[in-house]
């Protein structure tokens, strides 16, 4: 944002103000896109979820994000707080307290947002995270849900491209090494973080539009 005020000379703050304006726009625009005659019938989506943080590693944040089997296109996603795991938890609940962890609730809203336009015998794919089946069950009673075994990342593709030949879940993986190549505070080592959980949702979404319109 910096870098755009400094090369426009504009004033930083107007930047602000016009992604806020923008992502508006953009989301509208996306409602609009995922209930057109184009996308009514959703035949079969990805789903899984991406982590980055807020300010510190010690203040993670999930991403839900679900992508259709054909064409490649963002149907939606949610970004939702969760608390620091492994060797950073004792630090992060030490320094900020008990973080709630709301990725349920996130993937709550991601499937209520794309449910009214999957067909009923809709194909989901994802890996085997235990919280995924009875969402999935909730959420699309009758579809077919196929969870495939999650596998390590290999060193292209920011993490997110998997090792090991045929990938099942190459559509889904492929999108969010798309994401954390084009949106800078996505990338795995990079100086520009997020410092607020609703200007990270706001960039993604102004992406969301560009990867559905432009890029696929």
């Amino acid at each position: 944002m910096r870098r755009i005020a400094k090369l426009l000379r504009i004033h930083q703050t107007t930047v602000e103000r016009k992604l806020v304006f923008l992502a508006r726009q953009g989301l509208l625009e996306h409602q609009h896109w995922i209930r057109s005659a184009q996308m009514q019938q959703i035949e079969s989506f990805q789903f899984d979820e991406m982590e980055t943080s807020e300010h510190t590693k010690l203040k993670p944040l999930s991403i839900a994000l679900a992508v259709s089997g054909k064409g490649r296109k963002i149907l939606g996603f949610e970004v939702s707080q969760m608390p620091a795991t492994g060797h950073l938890a004792s630090k992060s609940l030490q320094k900020y307290g008990f973080r709630q962890d709301q990725r349920a609730q996130g993937l709550g809203l991601l499937f209520q947002s794309i449910c009214r336009n999957a067909s009923s015998a809709c194909l989901i794919q994802s890996d085997q995270k235990p919280l995924y089946a009875p969402m999935v069950k909730k959420y699309f009673p009758e579809s077919i849900h196929i969870q495939h075994k999650g596998r390590r990342g290999c060193v292209v593709g920011q993490g997110e491209l998997k090792r090991g030949g045929y990938d099942p879940l190459f559509v889904l993986n492929h999108t969010c090494a798309m994401f954390r190549a084009n949106v800078n505070r996505l990338f795995r080592r990079t100086w520009c973080t997020t410092k607020k959980r609703e200007r990270l949702t706001q960039h993604l979404i102004l992406y969301m539009n560009y990867h559905n319109h432009v890029l696929t």
